[in-house]
């Protein structure tokens, strides 16, 4: 009889075993879970960043002439009256050359 029973025992704590690793809620799954959280954490708090960010730029730009002013001079290349407006173009380096390039030739020429 004490056999049965501890065989009975054995059995039970197998099936729980397997449950517990396999089954529906298993280990596997929580720690699937526990990575699916963080993630959507992780990113939850990045878009939080991203639209304090952007809020502020709303607030800014309701309220203050400087955000408008700085927006339309960078975005729009807007200047105001009597400001002169200087661009800086910087010519490209030739590669794995320290001369400098070559002039055109002249029209005309062979």
């Amino acid at each position: 009889m004490l056999r049965w029973i501890a065989l009975v025992l054995i059995l039970i704590l197998i099936g729980l075993q397997l449950k517990l690793w396999s089954g529906n809620g298993s280990m596997r799954e929580v720690d699937a879970l526990r990575v699916s959280v963080k993630k959507q954490t992780d990113d939850n708090a990045k878009l939080l960043r991203r639209n304090q960010a952007v809020g502020a730029d709303v607030l800014d730009l309701k309220h203050g002439d400087q955000a408008v002013e700085a927006r339309a001079r960078t975005e729009l290349g807007l200047i105001k009256p009597g400001e002169v407006f200087y661009q800086v173009v910087e010519q490209p380096a030739h590669a794995g050359s320290a001369l400098p390039p070559p002039s055109p030739a002249p029209a005309g020429s062979p």
